[in-house]
């Protein structure tokens, strides 16, 4: 599974485009984000991937958990995102609707 590193300066449009070629491509992707501003980022990037991938018929399905890190000789506790991608589920209308 390929890994994708989110940094507070990652552009949101870019990430969100490598997100999608992977997910067309192998199917699931993880991404690291470590602090608030890297997972603002790749929540923002993984809202417009989603955008991406609904010509293709696909969806993501993303489940975030805490890990532990070394950077330069630091532990670091990051974010991580296993991201995989799934069929476009139809949306059911609603009854009552007006």
């Amino acid at each position: 599974m390929e890994t994708l590193r989110v940094s507070a300066t990652s552009r949101p449009n870019a990430i969100a485009g490598a997100i999608a070629a992977l997910l067309r491509s192998q199917g699931s992707v993880e991404i690291q984000a470590i602090g608030p501003a890297a997972v603002n980022q790749t929540v923002k990037a993984l809202a417009i991937a989603r955008g991406y991938l609904v010509n293709d018929g696909l969806d993501l399905c993303a489940q975030p958990e805490f890990v532990k890190l070394d950077v330069q000789h630091e532990e670091r506790t990051a974010l991580k995102f296993s991201v995989l991608a799934q069929p476009l589920a139809v949306p059911l209308p609603i009854s009552g609707a007006k």
